[in-house]
């Protein structure tokens, strides 16, 4: 059982001797429920289970929409959240204490101001939240074990690498770099500008491509879109494009290398981790 996980504040010896009461069973088979953490070197996973304990030690998890929070839903959430802290400080999760989790999407109010100034409120589904200083919201139909989902879709990295994105600022795609002396801020605007342009061209000529009787929105249309590295939706702004990218990078990299290889190998010395040279990597 996990539920006595919750407790604040744990220190590095108490974290511990949380990690060795994860249930064995339990965690191998929230390996082999993601490819991406099973690909994992025995060193990398017990790694990550140290991090998820201290997680789940840290963090409240609740349920809603009549979602019932269990102990496998509790780990797999930590492990996916951990993996792009693996190698980085948990403190950049700092600053906020609860996931929320829904059975599947949840809508969510928005607010536009067109050119002309009107505001127009509309409804969003959404898989995933990540609120300034507040929750992180997922769905579980959409974070849960690998299924159906596009390749290199992951709501739960999505999501954290929005909180990495907030910590120290607006999201605007730019992490905090302070513990990375080798990566300087106008080298990440640079790359993270060059490859975001590339994207948002990229989609623009397929758009154009897309014959006039099809539906770019319908189903009809992945033909085309599937000629992109990244997910559409990454060309939504730099935010998104870092957090699409991050999606990417730990669950289905090779087609971001192969497109983006100057933008993968920044976000392989930011994380410091190199997907693409794990053994066993579901490409």
């Amino acid at each position: 059982m996990l539920g006595w996980l919750f407790a604040r504040g744990a220190s590095k010896h108490r974290t511990a001797r949380m990690q060795a009461r994860i249930d064995t069973e339990l965690w191998t088979q929230t390996l082999a429920a993601h490819p991406f953490l099973a690909r994992l070197l025995p060193e990398q996973q017990a790694a990550l289970q140290a991090r998820a304990a201290w997680f789940l030690a840290s963090k409240a998890m609740t349920g809603a929409g009549g979602q019932e929070v269990t102990d496998e839903i509790r780990l797999s959430i930590a492990a996916q959240a951990c993996l792009p802290i693996l190698n980085l400080a948990p403190s950049l999760y700092d600053g906020w204490s609860e996931v929320i989790v829904y059975p599947s999407g949840f809508l969510i109010p928005r607010a536009d101001v067109d050119e002309d100034g009107v505001v127009h409120e509309y409804v969003e589904e959404a898989a995933g939240e990540a609120w300034e200083g507040g929750p992180v919201v997922l769905s579980w139909e959409d974070a849960g074990p690998d299924g159906l989902r596009p390749p290199g879709f992951n709501v739960v990295v999505h999501e954290f690498a929005h909180k990495l994105d907030l910590q120290y600022g607006q999201a605007d795609g730019m992490p905090s770099l302070h513990a990375h002396p080798d990566i300087k801020p106008r080298l990440w605007r640079t790359v993270l500008e060059r490859s975001f342009d590339a994207l948002v061209d990229q989609l623009e000529r397929i758009e154009a491509a897309i014959p006039p009787d099809i539906d770019p929105e319908s189903e009809a249309a992945d033909a085309w879109y599937a000629q992109l590295p990244l997910d559409p939706y990454a060309a939504t702004d730099e935010a998104e494009f870092f957090a699409v990218s991050s999606e990417a990078f730990f669950v289905h990299p090779a087609p971001l290398q192969a497109a983006m290889p100057e933008w993968y190998g920044l976000l392989a010395r930011y994380y410091r981790q190199d997907p693409m040279a794990a053994p066993g990597l579901p490409r």
